[in-house]
This record gives C-alpha cells, structure tokens and sequence, in this order.
C-alpha cells in the first residue's frame, strides 16, 4: 500500500475566468475503492485528467503508482486476444524484439534478449492468455470471444474486456469513468460483484446502487472544496444530510442572533447618545455620573457591535456546500380516458432476428411502466412502435387517439444549433426551459454554445427540462438518466413521486427503478 498525495491543487482552463480547483489537498490510500462523486461540472473528469499530467497546473501531486484511465481508445478491428494481451502490456513488440535477438545472436542482443525476457515474465507473458481467459470468465464473458474481432463484440463485452485487461496490469491505480453507460441491468451487477472484489481505483458513477456494492471510501466534489469519507454512496448521503442539516439550522440560529444584536446595538447606541445630551441643559445633577453612563452604555454598543461582526463572518462560513437542489415541476394532462395504451400478444423481429414475442400489457393513468431487459431486447423498438414509427411486429397495439406524448430520445446526436433555435423548435417556453436548467445546476456559460458542443451531461439535460416543459398525457423516457449525477437524479425522482405523471420509460439506474416504476414490462 502507498498514498497518492495532492497538495495546493489549484487549476483552471484558459477560457475560465475561475479555478475549477483552488488550494486542493488530500491523501489517498492506493488500496482504497474510491467512489468519485459531484454534479456535473464539478471537474470530475478533470480531475482524471490532471492525475494523469494532461494538463499543467499548480500545487503537487505525488503518486508511487502510474495511472490507467478508463474508457480509452483501442483498434476495434484488431484481434480480441492480442488486443487484450497488448493492453496488459506490450508482448507482441517485446516477442518481436526477443526474435530479432535470437537471429542476430551476438553478445549485445542476448544481453538485450535477456533484459526483455525478465520484462516478459515479470508480466506473466508465458501465461497471459490463461489469466485473460481467467479474469473474463469473473465477468460472465464467454472466452470464445477472444478469438473474435474486437469490432464484433457488444458494447457491454467490449467494457468487460478493457476493465479485466486494466487490472491484469501491474503496479496500476485506476481511473475508471463512468463505465455503466453501455451496460444493462445485469451487466451492472456483474460489474459490480467484479470491481468489489478488487482494490485500487477511482470509479466515477452515478448510479448510487452500483456505488453502493463497491465503494470503501467516497471522494466528492462539493460547492467549495474536494472531501473524502470512508465508507460507500449511502453512508456518505446520510452524513451529509446531517451535516446540511446542522449547517442550516446553525444558519438560522446565527440569523435571529444577528437581529437580536442589531436591536440592542441600536438602544445601546441611542442610550448612550441620549445620556450624552443630557449633560447639556439647565438641569442640575452630576455630569460625572452622567458621562460615566454614557462611557458605559457606549463600551456595551461596541461589545454587542463586535459579537454581532463575528458571528457574521460565522455565518459566512456555513451553506458552502449545501447542494441547490430546487424542486422541479411537470406539466403531466389528464387525458380523456384513463385507459391510455393496449398492448396484446406483441411480438417483433428484424429479419429472423426475434427480439421477443407474446408480450401483453396495459398503460393507464398514473401508471410508471418500466420497461426491463438486456440490451438488445426490444424495449427501444417498443417505444418507436408507440411513437408511430414503421416497425415490423405481430400481436394488437391500440394507442388512445390523440394521445399527446412527451418524449426523451436515448440518443442526443441530433442536439445542434443555438438554444434559442432549439426553443423555437420544441415551441416551448424559453424562460421556462432556462429556469429547469438552472435548477438542474446546468453552467449558465454554456447557454451561449452551441447545443452540439456541450457535454453527454448537458446534452441529457437539455431534454429532460424540454420534456418538462412540454404539457402532455404520457411521458416516455428512453434511458434519460445516462450521464446524469446523483443530485439531479434525486431531484427528477421527487419530482416524478410529487406528480405522478403517467409514464413509460427504460433506464438500468436500480433505485430509479425501484423507487419510481408501479408496473414492470420484463422483456428477457
């Protein structure tokens, strides 16, 4: 075990005005499984990259480790096996390199063919191909892929893959980001299970679930400063609570002192002047006394002047780092009847590819239907079947007429252009739209960008508050939480809960699901 150490971290990008890291220092433990958490913006990412020297900045950070970052590109059209065993480490260029030794059999190249077979077995390079096979059985995947392109495989295969290949390295601290995006249900638990069962890495996730089974410490962060606790997502949640609570209710006990002192700092001061007019006049008593009253009544003005000046700066100190987390609305319609959709004996397929069949199921008002699968299964060519799109299906589908639907693609390529351009489009309401953002903790500097430059974050968000502007009797949302940070998820399901919109939707977040769906639709 050794310590990664940053010390007076301070960095920010040359087009921003402010630090998105200033005077950051904290230890960590390269044995420690670290949760990475914060809204998004917060820097998490760059913080990734800074670990790894991509960027310059000031301060220190000091590591016996080197750093792997995940996702990373590889050549998809390569060799499954050699591109694994390559990940691992370089053997195809060191058995090259121990060939040409061989050949050219002079003293200096056994010497060099020496040094490279020490590096060779050092990186079990005699038994690579039984470890890989070993590490991808640990994560459900079947061995024959190995021998398979790299570009044939699924995205979910493809993430397995690269985390086993990464923690058959030696002598590495992972960087892992956001690896659930391409995994369904069950492929997050077998994740999960995985990655518990290691050591050394800092995973970036929003899915508190999936924290949850393999955290040992959270590293969040906040409004004001980078904070590391031990323990996993819940354990951090409910200390924070705690912390927002007590921050909150100190704040409030400060700002009634505060009043208090400013009432008595005015008698005191208007006592103390008034006693000092009194020495002016016709009537006659002692002016000794009179000024000694008034010396008094001016020291108690300045005594309560300082204390009301310290619990000022107090206060300042308190709500840092109190997440704004305002509460959102929707727009949900009552329909005409309270039957909205009737699926029966539903089967689809593309080609001979038969994704599912004899599905049935019913959409009424205040219905949440989660539509459950693994990737691949249909729920999304359900949804376009819903839509009205041309898909190819057998089995009754009878959807309410005029039946207005909200919807949230999975997919945020089509995002281009200016906001206001975008508005116009959706023909909703602009002060709306910029309202839901801001309370989504959406950066107000990238309003100005255009739709297609910001990040896989933004881009969700800007549908999400689309679709929450839009008034409608059914809500479906395909996948709509990828890419969004815990806070903002727990926002969207208090509104959901609050409202109660009747809605369809797909998404592999287990406590969404758990907390949100009344119906579940399983297609696998």
């Amino acid at each position: 075990m050794s310590q990664i150490r940053v010390n007076n971290l301070t960095f920010s990008y040359d087009t921003n005005y402010e630090n998105i890291f200033e005077n950051v220092s904290f230890e960590i433990d390269t044995d420690w499984k670290l949760g990475f958490i914060g809204r998004n913006g917060r820097g998490k990412t760059t913080f990734l990259n800074l670990l790894q020297g991509k960027y310059k900045y000031s301060g220190t950070i000091t590591s016996s480790v080197s750093f792997d970052y995940f996702p990373f590109e590889v050549d998809i059209e390569e060799n499954t096996l050699k591109l694994i065993k390559n990940i691992v480490a370089p053997f195809t260029e060191w058995e090259t390199k121990m060939d040409l030794c061989i050949k050219e059999n002079s003293e200096s190249s056994m010497n060099e063919y020496g040094s490279i077979l020490d590096l060779y077995m050092s990186h079990d390079g005699y038994i690579i191909d039984e470890l890989i096979e070993k590490e991808i059985r640990k994560l459900d995947v079947d061995t024959d892929v190995l021998k398979r392109s790299f570009a044939t495989l699924s995205n979910g295969e493809r993430t397995k893959l690269m985390l086993a290949a990464l923690f058959l390295k030696k002598n590495n601290f992972l960087l892992i980001d956001e690896p659930t995006n391409h995994l369904d249900t069950e492929g997050r638990e077998t994740v999960a299970k995985y990655l518990n069962s290691k050591n050394g890495f800092i995973l970036v996730s929003h899915d508190r679930h999936f924290v949850d089974k393999i955290a040992d410490h959270i590293i969040s962060i906040n409004r004001s400063n980078i904070e590391i606790q031990r323990g996993n997502f819940s354990t951090w949640s409910y200390n924070k609570e705690l912390s927002d609570n007590y921050e909150i209710e100190k704040n409030d006990t400060l700002r009634k002192e505060i009043r208090t002192l400013e009432d008595s700092f005015r008698r005191a001061k208007g006592w103390s002047n008034l006693v000092e007019k009194s020495k002016i006049g016709d009537h006659v008593y002692d002016r000794g006394a009179v000024g000694s009253q008034a010396a008094r009544m001016m020291k108690k003005a300045k005594n309560i002047e300082h204390r009301k000046e310290k619990s000022l700066e107090e206060k300042k100190k308190l709500l840092k780092n109190i997440e704004r987390a305002d509460d959102l609305k929707i727009h949900p319609q009552a329909y005409l009847k309270t039957n909205y959709i009737n699926i029966d004996d539903l089967s689809i397929s593309y080609g001979e590819n038969k994704l599912f069949e004899g599905i049935s199921f019913t959409v009424n008002e205040g219905d949440r239907v989660s539509l459950r699968g693994k990737n691949g299964s249909g729920k999304s060519s359900i949804i376009k079947l819903i839509l009205g799109e041309e898909i190819s299906y057998t089995g009754n589908v009878n959807i309410g007429n005029k039946l207005v639907i909200s919807y949230i693609s999975q997919d945020t390529s089509h995002l281009k252009g200016s906001f206001k351009d975008y508005v116009e489009s959706e023909a909703i309401e602009e002060s709306l739209f910029r309202a839901i953002l801001a309370k989504l903790d959406f950066n107000p500097n990238s309003i100005d960008k255009d739709l297609s430059e910001l990040s896989a974050g933004q881009k969700k968000k800007v549908l999400i508050a689309k679709s929450l502007c839009q008034k409608a009797n059914l809500y479906i949302w395909d996948e709509p939480l990828n890419y969004i940070d815990i806070i903002s998820r727990m926002q969207i399901e208090k509104l959901i809960l609050e409202y109660q919109p009747t809605m369809i939707f797909v998404e592999h977040d287990y406590m969404f699901n758990e907390n949100i769906a009344t119906k579940v639709i399983s297609l696998s």
